[in-house]
């Protein structure tokens, strides 16, 4: 007898998975930047609060010379007298200030704007989130509208079609049509539902479609996803990274070596001085100890010190925040994004990350001597409860080839796949009808007493080595053949993997599949290494032996038995869409539930760690030139004018010059903090080699020209 099957949900074709920053989504609130620029400004001028300077040495030490230095512009003779003209020296010594001034303003601009942009994101997520009244059920079952800022992890909440989700949740109960488009920019509605690994959690600011559903409250207010990515991207949930500290601390002990050589530079210059009083006379004598005053000696330290790399530190360790919140993705903090760029392994699931996440029934291959017609009217009987997207594959080719229920439907019983038995299928009239590993089906047959044929293993090999799944499917203890579930790779993975190991990064591909089947997706997709019929100790295995070798490891996981695994990890990205456990144990989040975005975290962490080296180099290389524009010029008289190979015109000329391309070069390269240097997929001696051509020699070059361009333009003898 045929049984409708109409009333049943269509076969669900996975949503797109939202791509690149939430900027470029159709359906996500944008960011608005109007207004940026100046509280940036006024930001900058705030940040001299010494209370804030000081977190940041390289730039205090600026701070603290910019102080000095106007002083020593109202009374010249304050460090003793100066045998020159008083104006002369108060001009010098003003224009100096006026520039170091503006060189920490710079610094602090350049911190202000990263912070801006990120708070400017952050008001763009606000904007998803609102107070709304909630339906919150009580102990006794009754029902009680509050605020959704009086809901407490815990709580259950009823919510019904056209209700804005109020707080962060898993449903228990129902099965209804939610729209994120608010949050992942995806227009099309999600089907949520309990009991599963995936599409069990709900956010806040989401709008619930359709029918009904119990949730149960998962976070307090306050600390729900949005505010945990508002807290992330406004900056108030950062701390400096490892790396981050490490090159602040060198920074800072390249600061106190140079503070000391300037302050042997003083008595240095008094014994010149001394010596040209004697050969060269009092007025020459007099001109060099002026040439190397307090506010020249300040100026010296100030060029010499890495001001480039200590003003935009910050604004880089921002800005790569900024990067990940766009990508929709939330970090505990940023050693989590800083490891990203450190990894050595990635360890990838196969399915939803490496392939598209829903195999498909693609070919029926009877064996024992049964037709493609008789296969398919079983595997239609085995699959009418199966409400899986495999289980609805199948159900759709059999329809296909003709198939139909030879009994009532409302009459059978299903029978849910479960880890022990690796079967699923439906029992009705004393019948079994079975689907499942092949194994397990082989078990199956026997126990009810039949024979397995031979063929069914050559079925089996056949479809293991075109890279498919094979199902067995039998009735009671009749076998009747082999289901190929075909497998979907992602396109374009083996050219990202190519990437990552020209980086230096492994790749593992960890599935529950056979060897076979395992092997032949593996190469295809390019990965370097696999682990078939993994399990959950699989997977923490793996992540433990690659971390005995030294190496990070970074894996991505949905489930609950993914918890351990990516607690394990050192950067775990867990699928929002996943469920409770697997969240709290990761220390990412995808709101996107993309499993491959973990390949564009790895990007944007090296990205970060890039640009910091870039930017470092850079730094220090233009300490070279400004070495070779002051040093000579301020002490020509000893002898070293002939080093003045730029031909400045004037020792007072030189400094004001080195020290104007000194601030300028701050705001001039904030564009390229924030934005990154470009990141290319090359290992780390390629990387090297090109940040020291570009950057290193570039940062040499560069300054050459400007300061000779500024000293020619400044009206300064």
């Amino acid at each position: 007898m045929s049984v409708d099957l109409s009333s049943k949900p269509p076969f669900r074709v996975p949503r797109r998975v939202p791509q690149g920053p939430r900027d470029t989504r159709r359906h996500t609130p944008k960011t608005d930047f109007r207004g940026l620029y100046p509280r940036a400004i006024k930001a900058a001028f705030l940040k001299l609060d010494p209370r804030v300077a000081v977190k940041h040495p390289v730039m205090f030490v600026v701070w603290l010379g910019t102080i000095i230095t106007f002083l020593v512009t109202i009374n010249p003779n304050l460090f003793g007298t100066i045998q020159a003209d008083i104006s002369q020296q108060r001009i010098l010594n003003g224009t100096i200030t006026f520039v170091l001034f503006f060189t920490v303003v710079f610094a602090n601009f350049a911190e202000a704007i990263a912070e801006g942009r990120g708070k400017a994101q952050a008001d763009s997520l606000r904007t998803t989130r609102s107070d709304t009244m909630a339906r919150k059920v009580m102990a006794d079952g009754s029902i009680q509208e509050v605020s959704s800022t009086d809901l407490r992890r815990g709580d259950h909440v009823k919510v019904i079609a056209g209700d804005m989700i109020p707080a962060d949740g898993e449903v228990i109960q129902g099965i209804a049509s939610v729209d994120e488009s608010a949050i992942t920019g995806e227009s099309a509605p999600v089907l949520k539902q309990p009991g599963t690994d995936i599409m069990s959690s709900v956010m806040a600011g989401t709008r619930i479609l359709s029918d009904e559903l119990l949730l149960r409250i998962t976070h307090d207010p306050g600390q729900g996803f949005i505010d945990r990515m508002i807290a992330l991207v406004e900056g108030a949930a950062r701390t400096k990274t490892p790396n981050e500290i490490a090159l602040t601390v060198l920074l800072a002990v390249l600061t106190q070596v140079f503070l000391i050589v300037i302050a042997t530079l003083s008595p240095i210059a008094n014994y010149i001085a001394n010596v040209l009083a004697n050969t060269s006379g009092a007025t020459v004598a007099n001109e060099f100890r002026a040439g190397v005053s307090v506010a020249v000696l300040i100026s010296l330290l100030v060029a010499l010190i890495p001001t480039t790399i200590g003003g935009l530190l910050s604004a880089i360790g921002i800005a790569g925040m900024d990067r990940v919140a766009q990508f929709n993705v939330i970090a505990t903090s940023g050693r989590a994004v800083e490891a990203c760029g450190d990894v050595n392994t990635l360890v990838l699931d196969k399915t939803g990350t490496i392939t598209l996440g829903n195999r498909l029934a693609d070919e029926l291959i009877p064996v024992n001597g049964h037709t493609v017609e008789e296969m398919a009217n079983v595997c239609l009987a085995a699959s009418v409860f199966d409400e899986t997207p495999e289980g609805r594959s199948i159900v759709a080719l059999a329809e296909k080839l003709g198939a139909t229920l030879d009994f009532d439907r409302t009459m059978g019983k299903g029978v849910e796949f479960s880890a022990r038995t690796r079967m699923s299928g439906t029992d009705v009239a004393g019948q079994e009808y079975r689907k499942g590993a092949v194994d397990s089906i082989k078990g199956f047959v026997r126990s009810r007493g039949g024979t397995v044929p031979d063929t069914l293993d050559a079925a089996y090999e056949h479809v293991s080595r075109r890279g498919g799944t094979p199902l067995a499917v039998c009735k009671g203890s009749d076998v009747y053949g082999i289901i190929h579930l075909k497998d979907i790779i992602k396109p374009g993975l083996r050219e990202r993997f190519d990437q990552l190991r020209r980086m230096g990064v492994k790749t593992v591909m960890l599935t529950g599949d056979n060897r076979i089947t395992a092997s032949v997706i593996a190469q295809e997709a390019g990965v370097d290494d696999f682990i078939a019929e993994a399990t959950p100790e699989d997977k923490i295995d793996v992540i433990r032996r690659e971390q005995a070798e030294g190496k990070l490891v970074a894996m991505t996981g949905d489930g609950t038995n993914d918890a351990p695994a990516l607690a394990q990890a050192n950067v775990g990205l867990a699928m929002n869409s996943g469920t409770q456990a697997a969240k709290e144990a990761a220390n990412m989040v995808d709101l996107d539930s993309d499993p491959t975005k973990l390949i564009d975290l790895v990007t944007i962490g090296k990205q970060l760690l890039i640009t910091r080296g870039a930017l470092t180099t850079f730094s220090v290389a233009n300490d070279i030139a400004k070495y070779f524009a002051i040093i000579p010029t301020i002490f020509a008289a000893a002898g070293i004018g002939s080093l003045n190979i730029m031909g400045l015109k004037s020792a007072e000329s030189a400094i004001v010059s080195a020290l104007i391309y000194n601030a300028l070069i701050i705001p001039a390269l904030i564009p390229l903090a924030l934005k990154g240097v470009r990141f290319r997929p090359l290992t780390a001696d390629q990387l090297l080699r090109r940040n020291i051509f570009i950057y290193g020699l570039g940062g040499m070059i560069t300054p050459f020209i400007a300061i000779k361009v500024i000293d020619i333009l400044l009206p300064l003898p």
